[in-house]
């Protein structure tokens, strides 16, 4: 399996206080190149049929429904592949890998959950069965708020745990000694979560890392593949793509939410990461509720 550095780690558009993000949306092309993020995260698709999944080292066209739980940090992706449907539907779920603390995992009622996640390392792919029964619950999700929002998805969680006939996928794992939630790399970013709208200089960042100039710029690039620009670039834009999203709010008012001082930058900078105008990638989605 290739390593980290051949693949993007994803800035997922959740913030400390949320519990999880959902997004619901119909397409005519689905192409999620190879990456990664430390969110569990669940993806539902239908009308896909043809679609080529990448998790770990596993490679699989999909059938018309697909419902499958990637654990954090395992290398994923999807391509378009064989599939000519122009109406595949797609929600996925995620939430944050320390959302259910151990303590609450280590009561009897969250046995499977907590085993389920401990398989989720692996890549799980659920029964075709599974996922036709929990379609019209996963459709209406998007649509709940609240603690119904929360309750229903833990209910979710607790039935994709006790389902039938689920398949491990990747024989690969993931060597958690080598991300960034348990180095340096977790000061940095919990730093930047923190002052992503406000001027951050290289040198405020480097204090924090407790490193020189030189060495956490080569430390940056080598933990993510980016400039430390680019990587505080990918951030705010992720917040930005949720307020574009979630929020009435005009597309400058965004940009200088997010931390950007000019419209210009913001927008050269939105298309490099998403592919897409800000505008457009506000007309591409629909069904986005979140837990604040």
């Amino acid at each position: 399996m290739s390593t980290a550095k051949n693949f993007y780690r994803e800035i997922a558009p959740l913030s400390a206080g949320d519990s999880f993000l959902v997004f619901d949306r119909v397409k005519d092309s689905f192409d999620f190149p190879v990456h990664y993020h430390p969110e569990f995260e669940i993806n539902f698709i239908l009308n896909g049929k043809g679609v080529r999944r990448v998790v770990g080292d596993n490679i699989e066209e999909i059938d018309n429904v697909e419902l499958v739980l990637i654990g954090p940090n395992l290398y994923h992706g999807w391509e378009l592949n064989k599939c000519t449907n122009k109406k595949i539907h797609e929600i996925t779920i995620q939430f944050h890998n320390d959302l259910f603390h151990e303590s609450l995992l280590a009561r009897r009622i969250m046995n499977p959950i907590r085993d389920m996640f401990n398989r989720s390392i692996h890549g799980i792919l659920f029964s075709k069965k599974t996922a036709e029964e929990l379609t019209p619950r996963l459709v209406r999700l998007s649509k709940l708020d609240g603690m119904d929002y929360f309750l229903e998805i833990t209910s979710l969680l607790y039935d994709l745990a006790n389902s039938r006939n689920q398949r491990l996928l990747s024989t690969y794992t993931v060597d958690y000694d080598k991300f960034d939630d348990y180095d340096k790399m977790k000061l940095v970013y919990e730093y930047v979560q923190k002052h992503f709208a406000d001027k951050i200089t290289l040198d405020d960042v480097a204090s924090v890392a407790s490193m020189s100039i030189i060495s956490f710029n080569r430390f940056i690039k080598k933990r993510t593949g980016k400039t430390f620009v680019n990587y505080i670039n990918d951030i705010r834009i992720g917040y930005a793509a949720r307020w574009l999203v979630e929020k009435d709010m005009s597309v400058s008012e965004v940009a200088f939410k997010s931390g950007f001082n000019n419209i210009a930058n913001f927008n050269r900078s939105f298309k490099a990461i998403k592919n897409c105008t800000p505008s457009q990638y506000r007309e591409d989605f629909s069904g986005l509720k979140r837990i604040l």
